[in-house]
């Protein structure tokens, strides 16, 4: 199996053993149970560092026995120097400071030797040189009773002192600026130790001058990362020169202490236990970690560790081990890059069967050179592999079923189009929105459509109800105000018909013979009473037919509305999961016994007409009457009223025309008089119907204010459905910090102000020509509707009305008399009050631009965006074909490289790319290099795969090669763009 790149190892880079100068306690005789000691600890230490102060004894003594066969485990064992620079600390000490140095030279200890033999310390005018017999000499010197070269050892090592100057120029040569590297404590003994202001120019230049900083302490690992607020990865290399890897290690000076560091700080690496490893760290810091266990990376049930592929002869080497962080797959065009990101998603089912038929996978199978190929993945998590078939793609990409999300080149280029927003990406991006909800603010919903449709569907709802109350209101207004054109007209045939009547009670007063003046009194009482009897038979008449009435809605409501209106509750709240005992209860009825009430007001209703119609008098001699004297004319029934009119009509002719007159006349007052009572009753109706359309008119203005209110409650919700992904962006920070999201209410009052316009006369001031409507009503509607509340739109359209609303009335394409103004006046109204025109909108935004409005580039950035650093609820590894396609190399460097720094730490990454900043910058931990041969005729070219990572030089010379043309191609566009390289 090919390797799987950088892998985290736990380093021990500091760790002293038996015959160290300083404070050995680990006893005489005690290598073996030293080195024992070393092989038994857990995490298993896969490079150790052996310290000692200006020489390498020890080291020399552990190599040796490491070249015997111990230590098994340490694949890298090298010599860490230890010294005291001759700067002094607040405790008295002096500030420490560490060479590591790579032992993969063979002549590494001859060149340590020489290096260690170019530093001086000066005493009593004497030069001593940092070797053991300089130090032995200087100990002697200092104290000659010393005769033990030991002792003398030691007290030289503790007296000495190394110059900065002395340090930097001795390692100002090529073999020590390729295989030392140095370190600097960080505590009290450290940098830490230098307090004074006037040393602070001599610490930042000790901190500029150290590659790498020995602290256990994760606030120091986080500044010399640039993580730490206020001192960002800007000011971390303004000040000293580079972003820093931290190192600990136990420190160990006796046994017990072997591997044991303080709180269980290990030292861990990620690379391979090598020097390169550690020098790559020293460009990428974020590969040195100090803690328990290294940084928690994705999921392993969510990593692929392996892929093998089977029954392909063509694939020379079919088993590849893959990284659970950033795998980058490189080679020339052709080579078989996308052929091994098409069978790992294949692998994981996110192939979809509507794929490209220029990729790999869909060329091969359809000149059948899959036939019974498959692909099996290994998952980091352990079980047996899952085994797919490459000849049988059937699987769709999007599905539940899919182990990973595959961005092909072709889902790319289809969500980013040039034509305009697609649907897909909308719709990815409201995935993502949804998706930032957590799972029990989700209300049971799947998506962000059902989520919004829940939260908003309250105030949709209240919207299209008050929307369809404002047309009723205005129909009703029109109705009233047209009521109001009617009093004057109605009061003059009131009073026209009033006069009628009196004219014919005139007449019927002359057919009376004189000396009749008593029947004539008697006459007209009668002919009151008789249009009261009539009137009161009206009213019974009338109320009977209005209870038939409501008792047919009443059966109307339980036959059929009700019904209906229980299906469609029970249809539009599913989600209430009411039984249908429960849902019964919802079935309208009315409160009371309605049935009861309507037939006891039938009953009163009949027997109260039955009773004011009486009975109609058996015909009797002219000069008996059918209602006596003393009766109460008021409270006498119809017929034996008219009975008696008529009784008296005859008795008073003097013959039999003049009685059939009078009786004409008469009929004729009764006719009248009814009219007249139908006219007054309508012109009480029509005087009173200003009060009514005032008030309507407030109600309709409550009415818009709701309309308003309900709009802006969807506007909240939506703001609220937006509120997680909007904290993500913030907590997230840099390149994603450029998408924004917001929600806005869109007025087209142009449209508005068209539809007006088709309702009036654009020959009359002062709307006339197209437009001017529009021009007259933006400064009273636009800000309120797209910025105001609901008391700001109401008010907005109180001053417009007060402004315009006569005018706009005067210009009236119909007539004030023509019998279709009404019509007119309603669709006016109606106009004036819409509210169709406002709707809701939420944008997207990158960097301050529509992304409706941005290159197919930039939107590759926006849904890398999506993916890379929103979309944390997806944890599946993300396989990218070519994601830097359609964009620029600053872009990639700016844009793309910390997202994909970022999102490697969450889930695995494994991307096809040609752009050497997503496999250096982006700090790969995988470079798959693929390489093809001769295309045979009729079968698939041999495809070969070579794995390693960015520690490994011939790993680099690839991608040099690959991705930059060469070192040559490299320097040489340096040369001529005048960019200066360091080493």
């Amino acid at each position: 199996m090919l390797e799987r790149g950088s892998q985290w190892l736990r380093w021990e880079p500091h760790i002293h053993a038996p015959g160290t100068i300083f404070n050995d306690q680990f006893g005489k005789d005690s290598l073996d149970a030293y080195l024992t000691a070393l092989e038994e600890v857990t995490p298993t230490l896969s490079a150790i560092g052996i310290t000692d102060y200006y020489g390498i004894d020890t080291y020399d003594k552990v190599r040796a026995k490491k070249q015997e066969g111990r230590l098994p485990g340490c694949h890298l064992l090298f010599p860490n120097i230890e010294m005291r620079l001759a700067i002094g600390t607040v405790r008295g000490n002096f500030v420490n400071i560490h060479l590591l140095i790579d032992p993969s030279d063979s002549d590494h200890v001859e060149q340590i030797s020489n290096l260690l033999g170019r530093l001086t310390f000066r005493v009593d005018d004497q030069d001593y040189g940092c070797t053991a017999a300089q130090l032995i000499r200087l100990g002697r010197h200092l104290n000659p009773l010393l005769d033990d070269d030991r002792a003398a050892l030691a007290h030289g090592s503790q007296q000495y002192k190394v110059s900065l100057d002395d340090l930097q120029k001795a390692l100002n040569n090529t073999w020590a600026k390729n295989n030392v590297l140095v370190a600097v404590a960080a505590g009290a003994d450290g940098i830490s130790g230098i307090k004074d202001a006037a040393d602070a120019t001599l610490r930042r230049g000790i901190e500029r001058f150290a590659r790498i900083i020995f602290s256990g302490s994760p606030n120091d690992r986080d500044f010399w990362l640039g993580l730490k607020e206020g001192f960002d990865s800007d000011f971390v290399r303004t000040q000293f020169g580079a972003l820093k890897p931290t190192l600990w290690g136990c420190d160990a000076h006796d046994m017990a202490k072997i591997g044991k560091p303080d709180l269980d700080r290990f030292c861990w690496i990620k690379g391979d236990a090598s020097f390169d490893a550690l020098r790559q760290a020293c460009i990428e810091p974020r590969r040195s970690y100090v803690g328990v266990s290294p940084t928690a990376g994705a999921t392993p049930s969510q990593v692929i560790s392996r892929i093998e592929i089977k029954g392909a002869p063509w694939a020379l080497t079919p088993d590849i081990g893959l990284n659970s962080g950033l795998v980058a797959i490189i080679g020339a065009r052709g080579s078989g890059k996308t052929a091994l990101a098409d069978m790992i998603a294949a692998g994981c089912d996110a192939f979809p069967d509507t794929y490209n038929g220029q990729s790999f996978l869909s060329r091969a199978n359809a000149d059948g050179y899959l036939a019974g190929t498959t692909v099996a993945l290994t998952w980091e998590n352990g079980g047996d592999p899952e085994v797919r078939p490459l000849d049988q793609l059937g699987h769709n990409a999007w599905d539940g079923s899919a182990r990973a999300r595959y961005l092909s080149q072709q889902f790319v280029d289809e969500l980013c189009s040039s034509s305009g927003m697609t649907d897909a990406l909308l719709g990815e991006i409201e995935r993502v929105i949804f998706e930032a909800h957590p799972t029990h603010e989700r209300d049971g919903t799947v998506s962000f459509a059902g989520l919004l449709d829940l939260k908003a569907s309250r105030f949709r709802n209240a919207r299209e109800r008050e929307e369809s109350a404002l047309e009723v209101l205005s129909e009703r207004i029109g109705v009233e105000m047209e009521k109001t054109k009617l009093v004057a007209v109605l009061k003059s045939q009131v009073e026209e018909k009033k006069k009628l009547i009196e004219r014919y009670a005139a007449d019927r007063a002359k057919l009376i013979p004189k000396g009749s003046d008593k029947e004539a009194a008697r006459l007209s009482a009668l002919t009151a009473a008789a249009e009261k009897a009539r009137s009161n038979i009206r009213y019974f008449a009338n109320q009977q037919a209005s209870l038939t009435s409501i008792r047919d809605e009443v059966s109307d409501l339980r036959t059929n509305q009700a019904p209906e209106g229980l299906r469609s509750l029970k249809e539009r709240h599913k989600a209430a999961h009411l039984n249908d005992d429960q849902w019964k209860s919802f079935l309208l009825n009315y409160d009371g016994d309605v049935d009861t009430v309507l037939a006891d007001r039938q009953l009163a209703a009949e027997k109260s007409m039955a009773s004011w119609k009486g009975s109609v008098p058996m015909l009797g001699p002219v000069e008996v009457p059918y209602v006596a004297e003393t009766a109460n004319l008021d409270q006498t029934a119809l017929a034996p009223l008219e009975a008696e009119i008529k009784r008296l009509e005859k008795l008073i002719a003097a013959d039999r025309e003049t009685a059939n007159k009078l009786g004409a006349i008469s009929k004729r007052i009764a006719e009248e008089t009814q009219l007249l009572q139908t006219l007054a009753e309508r012109l009480a109706d029509c005087e009173g119907a200003r009060t009514r359309a005032t008030e309507l008119t407030m109600e309709r203005e409550q009415g818009y204010q709701r309309v308003f209110d309900a709009i802006l409650g969807e506007e909240t919700v939506l703001k609220t459905l937006y509120a997680p992904l909007m904290a993500k962006l913030a907590k997230v920070g840099g390149t994603v910090q450029k998408l924004t999201f917001s929600v806005d209410r869109a007025a087209d009052i142009g449209a508005w102000a068209r539809r007006g316009e088709e309702l009036l006369d654009g020959r009359k001031p002062p709307f006339m020509g197209q437009g001017t409507l529009q021009t007259a009503a933006t400064p009273y509607f636009v800000d309120a509707w797209e910025k105001g509340g609901s008391t700001e739109v109401s008010a907005a359209m109180s001053a417009f009305r007060t402004k315009y609303q006569d005018d706009l009335l005067a210009a009236s394409k119909v007539p004030k008399g023509d019998q279709s103004y009404r019509v007119w006046s309603r669709n006016f109204a109606q106009w004036l009050f819409s509210t169709d025109h406002i709707s809701l909108r939420y944008s997207i935004d990158y960097d301050g631009i529509d992304i409706t409005k941005l290159s197919p580039g930039t939107r590759g950035i926006v849904l890398l965006l999506l993916y890379l650093a929103l979309d944390d609820a997806d944890d599946r590894p993300l396989i990218i074909d070519q994601p830097e396609e359609n964009l620029d190399p600053k872009s990639i460097f700016d844009e793309l490289v910390g997202l994909f720094q970022a999102a490697k730490s969450n889930r695995q990454v494994i991307i096809v790319t040609h752009n050497a900043n997503l496999v250096v910058n982006a700090d790969a931990d995988q470079i798959i290099i693929a390489n093809v041969g001769p295309h045979p005729s009729g079968a698939l070219p041999p495809i070969t795969y070579v794995s390693g990572g960015l520690h490994e030089a011939k790993i680099r010379e690839s991608v040099c090669n690959i991705l930059e043309g060469g070192e040559r191609a490299f320097l040489e566009r340096a040369r001529r763009l005048r960019v200066t390289l360091d080493g």
